[in-house]
Formats: C-alpha cells, structure tokens, sequence
C-alpha cells in the first residue's frame, strides 16, 4: 500500500493527501513530526534529498516533492483526472500549481507561519510584527486581487476540480488556521470559491483527521463548517 509522510498541516502534505482521496487510492499516513522543529527521523535524509515534506513510498519506488507526487498519482490512477486533456487547460493548472507553490505558499503562507507558530511555539522567537504587517499590506493585497479575478467559478480550470484547486486551497485552508480572514466583502469570489472547494469530498474527508493538531497548536478552524 502507498505511504505518504508528512505533517498534518503542511500545505505540499494536504496536496498529496487530497488527491490520493480523491482518486480513491489507498494509502497509509506517517507522521513525521520531527521535521518541523528541524530534527528529522534518522532516514529521513534517504527519504526526502531536501530533508522536506512529503514523501511518497509506494513499494519499492521513494518520491519526494508534493507536485512530483500528484503527477505521479495521475499516472497511477488516471481517474478522475486532476489534470485536463485540453493543452491550455493543462497549462493553467502547472500554472496555478506552480503559483499556489511558487509564490502564495513562499510569499505569505510560509512567512505567516513561522512568524506565529515556527517562532514562538517551536523556536521560543517571539513574532516579528514588522513581518506579519509586511506580508499583510505589502505583500498579500496583490496576490489576492490576482485570484479575486480569477476564481469566477466553481474552479479555476474547468469544470472540475483539478491539481489547481488542490494546490491553493490547501495553502488558504492553512492561512485562515493561522487566524486569517478571507474579506468576502474585498475578494467576493474568492471567498466564494475557496468555499466551494473545501466543502468537496475529498477536502471535507481529509480535513477532520487534521483537527488533533489543529487544537493541539490552538489554531482556528470555525472557517471549515464541519462540526
């Protein structure tokens, strides 16, 4: 059976995770707990080259790299599809993929992260303000206008969900964990959408299993609307 390490709340884990649900893939969860402080497993170095998360064990075959392991999830079970058949569909999902990896996750959802759980929770740093406001007026207000105008449907590519919707929901599911709000009132269709896709199956049966490490932390979950 296939074997997904990882921790619960990691944006690259949930990806993994999702999408063996939703192609109905069997699948065992490892916890690795010890990479978030920096103290990884003692294999963890043969599992994962960059010593980061998740990391995929089917059989004898080890793969790293939350994209790399959807793709080769796609492969394994071609349906349903999280990729379209259509040449620029397929293009845009690598696109939101890339972005939600490249730049929502980098540039807000990890800064976010570190600064109000890494730092004073697990690294006994205080939270640096100046950071948080940063990434918060400088830096968020773009990226959420550029999805505003691209989430007027049901999902971004298509008419089902894709690799697109795994990718950035995942990352605002643990943005609003954190605390943050979505301004429906601001990004109406965003707000809009992100619901939408975390009221799908495969979100609404991963997230549950997330709860014990999201009241362990002290994180928000009233967003989700699953109790």
């Amino acid at each position: 059976m296939l074997t997904i390490h990882g921790v619960p709340l990691s944006v690259h884990t949930r990806k993994a995770i999702v999408t063996a649900i939703l192609k109905k893939i069997d699948y065992t969860f490892e916890v690795v707990i010890p990479v978030m402080p920096g103290n990884p497993p003692a294999n963890w170095g043969t599992l994962s080259p960059t010593g980061l998360i998740p990391v995929m064990q089917d059989g004898d075959f080890t793969l790293a790299d939350s994209t790399a392991i959807c793709l080769y999830l796609e492969r394994k079970q071609p349906a349903p599809p999280i990729l379209p058949a259509d040449i620029r569909d397929y293009a845009r999902v690598l696109w939101f993929d890339a972005y939600a990896g490249g730049t929502i996750f980098r540039d807000v959802v990890d800064p976010l992260f570190a600064q109000t759980i890494v730092g004073p929770n697990i690294r006994d740093v205080p939270t640096d303000k100046a950071v948080v406001n940063d990434v918060l007026t400088n830096v968020q207000p773009k990226i959420l206008g550029y999805l505003e105008q691209q989430s007027t449907g049901n999902f971004l590519v298509g008419d089902a969900m894709t690799l697109a919707d795994i990718a950035i929901t995942s990352n605002f599911i643990v943005y609003q964990y954190l605390g943050f709000e979505i301004d429906a009132a601001r990004y109406p269709n965003l707000a809009k959408y992100l619901r939408g896709i975390v009221a799908t199956a495969p979100f609404q049966k991963t997230l549950p299993d997330e709860r014990p490490f999201v009241d362990q932390m002290g994180l928000q979950r009233d967003f989700l609307s699953l109790d």
